[in-house]
């Protein structure tokens, strides 16, 4: 079997890598002509100055293939437009700033641009396909993971001879560490087109499968992680690996038989496996890396030793993890995103054939979902937190740093705030100092949704999820009483539904390293993978480990 090294473009000709050459390029200031300066009486300002200095400082792209020996894909899931600009200013106003004008450290990267989000099959796209595009270069249905588009959704005899190749099992197979990192469970739908082939994203365990499903054969997704050594060597012949090096996230209870005997000590529910087949796969792991750490905790994080370690299975929540506005009220603690992923490069750093790793802000998607800004926007400000721990501690001339997102969110930032405006409060006009009122003679946010559960205040709770248990109560609601900036405070929606919705507008893509160049313009979701594929050679480096039968 080959993999398609040479054709790194979509049907479109998006990205055509055959055709880029070592194009260099120097930016100067204008200085004008001697005699006089048309612009100078502009120089003294500082919004001028300092744009103009951005502009001197731009530098020649690397563009040679195969020069990043590193690769680091960081994904917010649902960090849509919007959420970048709302996070940006919360992060800022945190800081005593007036926060338009603060940067997220990945606001900083020198090259951008845009990715279109749909799936073959839908407009508006789940995780599922989105991550299997950004994973694999090629776009397919929703709800369906490390396969194209030509399977039938939960039906796992049309997954054979469809499954894609991914950008971690190429470096796997090109001898590089790998990493997957993820704040909810790690068998969910973006952590799981790292690794995964499913007809399904639900069928995390073999709980989750249908009685034919099993029947047939098909392996649940948290199994496919475990037996991912072998599954690969299997599927493509003539190659070795030596399986994910570091995995760390939620999603504990997809690893443990169905029964309180294998409870972890931090367990919340009665009883916390899901399994159906007794397996306790954490138990498994352990025997195929008997040197291995396996962790649920934040002692046990804190213990690893990154000198010597080489094989980390952290699983610090039975579900999804916590997010980080309340990880402090975890039972027996988290860690943070950041501190992930410092260590997950610390470990994977050590092999001279350098690394991939995939990080994912997995809960902002779902603070979104329950119509609460507040922790989708501290999530994301975490995320921007783990990019700049990234950025220290790794060397920008080997390490290609991808932030990008899979999809977005019916999130708006509206009205005619001031300057400074709190981002999470109501809107206040230009020259006012009391909020501005809508046609209905009530004030209303600058942030908000288009559809949801809609309206909650629940105080200082910082856990979003709270808001599932209450009744739906979309429309317009009487805020002059309410803090807005609470944790607790959940955004008005306009169209009821018992969880907000998914958009369908392009998300950013922002870059820096080797490679980072080709970030630019309007793309497929898809060019993100042959971005990486190029920058790292990952195909060709791959290929030239077979070994012949």
């Amino acid at each position: 079997m080959q993999f398609d090294s040479g054709a790194d473009s979509n049907s479109n000709g998006v990205l055509e890598t055959s055709e880029i050459t070592d194009t260099k390029f120097v930016c100067e200031p204008f200085t004008g002509p001697a005699e006089t300066d048309l612009i100078g009486n502009t120089r003294n300002n500082t919004w001028f100055s300092d744009a103009e200095a951005k502009i001197a400082s731009a530098t020649a792209p690397n563009l040679t293939r195969g020069a990043a020996k590193n690769v680091i894909l960081f994904v917010g899931d649902g960090m849509g437009i919007s959420t970048v600009t709302a996070a940006r200013i919360l992060a800022g106003q945190l800081n005593g700033e007036l926060g338009e004008d603060h940067n997220l450290s990945f606001d900083l990267f020198p090259y951008s641009g845009l990715a279109k989000t749909y799936n073959v099959d839908a407009q508006t796209p789940d995780s599922a396909g989105t991550m299997t595009a950004l994973m694999s270069g090629v776009k397919t249905d929703a709800g369906v993971i490390g396969v194209n588009e030509n399977i039938v959704r939960g039906d796992c005899s049309t997954v054979a001879g469809n499954e894609l190749v991914t950008a971690l099992e190429l470096a796997e197979i090109a001898g590089k560490s790998t990493g997957i990192l993820s704040t909810a469970r790690i068998t969910h739908a973006t952590p799981a087109a790292t690794y995964a082939k499913s007809a399904d994203r639900d069928w995390e365990d073999d709980g989750d499968m249908p009685a034919a499903a099993k029947d047939a054969g098909c392996e649940d997704i948290a199994s496919q992680l475990i037996n991912f050594k072998a599954n690969l060597e299997a599927r493509i012949g003539g190659v070795t690996v030596d399986g994910v090096d570091v995995v760390m996230g939620g999603g504990r209870r997809s690893f443990l038989p169905k029964d309180a005997a294998f409870n972890s000590p931090d367990a919340v529910s009665s009883v916390e496996g899901d399994r159906t087949d007794g397996r306790d796969l954490t138990a498994e792991w352990q025997a195929l890396n008997p040197t291995g750490s396996y962790i649920f905790d934040k002692a046990g994080f804190n213990a690893l030793n990154t000198e010597t370690t080489t094989k980390v299975l952290g699983l610090f929540n039975e579900s999804h993890m916590q997010y980080e506005a309340d990880r402090k009220n975890d039972v027996a603690g988290e860690p943070s995103l950041r501190d992930m992923t410092g260590k997950a490069i610390e470990i994977l750093n050590k092999n001279s054939e350098g690394f991939f790793l995939m990080v994912e802000a997995g809960r902002i998607d779902h603070a979104h979902h329950a119509g609460n800004a507040y922790n989708a926007l501290t999530d994301a400000v975490e995320l921007s937190e783990a990019v700049a721990k990234a950025v220290e501690l790794t060397n920008s001339d080997e390490t290609l740093i991808i932030v990008t997102a899979d999809h977005s969110h019916v999130f708006t930032i509206a009205g005619y705030p001031k300057r400074g405006n709190p981002i999470l409060g109501t809107v206040v006009d230009i020259g006012s100092t009391s909020p501005s009122l809508a046609a209905d003679g009530m004030p209303y946010t600058t942030v908000g949704y288009t559809n949801g559960l809609g309206f909650r205040d629940l105080g200082d709770e910082t856990d979003a999820d709270e808001g599932y248990n209450s009744a739906i109560d979309a429309g317009r609601q009487d805020l002059l009483l309410v803090d807005t900036q609470s944790p607790g405070f959940h955004q008005e929606a306009l169209v009821p539904l018992g969880s907000e919705t998914h958009a369908g507008e392009d998300v950013g893509v922002y870059a820096k390293g080797p490679g980072a160049a080709l970030v630019s313009g309007t793309n497929e979701q898809n060019v993100i993978f042959h971005v990486m594929n190029y920058a790292a050679d990952l195909a060709n480096k791959a290929n030239s480990k077979q070994v012949a039968p």
